[in-house]
């Protein structure tokens, strides 16, 4: 794929995406449902990033390592985006969203617009790092994509554990008004962003050949250093802690002086 290929490509990768949280910013403005953003940005994602790996242009077939990340970024998506939808369904405000709201006030509509166009350059982002990982020209499979994809897998059924573990503590009766403390969740106190931000990691094992024939593959470290970089210093942990600390205070406090707040370890005492 030439230069001037890739870019006509790139660019109108940028313009769908953006059109999409356009569309995702009129139908919570319909529903008044927050959680309807994060799942269309996850399908988004998933679908933009999946093309950008199939693309071919003039350069003939399909690589099995196109298909492979193709799949195994769909996978991730679907995973993530169902879940989300089904969360979403059953009602309740996002609180990361509902904090937003309160703050901005008669100006949220403006503001959520070009806050998801925000998110639209974000999703770019890492739809790219999924086409560098995709179309590394190496002929043969590798062990460091055999790798990837395991690390992928681990990783979309670590967060589904999570979510599940999360799922059935909520859905108990007697932990209402509790902090889910069992599972993954004695040893993280976001293991779900912590597997999110680990899939990101597979990709970079994609897109590097360790003889360097390939440079622009060292471009793909960007999804996981800016998706660690979203999760924990942007609009994951601080907006999510802050909500908990209101909302549950003194016992939040508690939970967090024994859990770790991104990657799993010991507690402590």
């Amino acid at each position: 794929m030439n230069a001037m290929t890739a870019a006509l490509l790139l660019t109108g990768a940028a313009i769908a995406l953006s059109a999409i949280m356009t569309l995702a910013w009129r139908v919570q403005m319909r529903t008044k449902q927050s959680g309807w953003i994060d799942t269309i940005w996850s399908f988004a994602v998933g679908a933009v990033g999946a093309c950008l790996a199939l693309w071919t242009g003039n350069d003939g077939a399909l690589s099995f390592r196109q298909i492979l990340v193709a799949v195994l970024a769909a996978a991730w998506s679907l995973r993530l985006g169902l879940s989300l939808a089904r969360r979403t369904r059953k009602g309740g405000e996002d609180p990361r969203y509902a904090a937003l709201y309160e703050e901005w006030g008669k100006d949220y509509p403006r503001r959520l617009f070009w806050f998801l166009q925000i998110q639209a350059a974000a999703a770019f982002l890492l739809a790219a790092t999924i086409a560098i990982a995709a179309h590394n020209p190496s002929p043969e499979l590798r062990i460091a994509d055999i790798a990837g994809t395991m690390l992928l897998a681990v990783s979309v059924l670590g967060e589904r554990l999570a979510d599940n573990q999360l799922r059935d503590f909520r859905a108990n009766p007697a932990n209402g008004g509790k902090i889910c403390e069992s599972g993954l969740w004695a040893y993280s106190r976001h293991p779900n962003y912590f597997f999110e931000w680990l899939a990101w990691c597979a990709y970079p094992l994609f897109a590097i050949n360790t003889d360097l024939s390939y440079p622009i593959g060292f471009a793909a470290l960007i999804g996981p250093a800016f998706m660690y970089w979203l999760l924990v210093h942007v609009s994951g942990i601080p907006l999510l802690e802050a909500h908990m600390l209101r909302s549950r205070g003194a016992a939040f406090e508690a939970y967090r002086s024994r859990v770790n707040a991104f990657f799993p370890g010991p507690r402590r005492l």
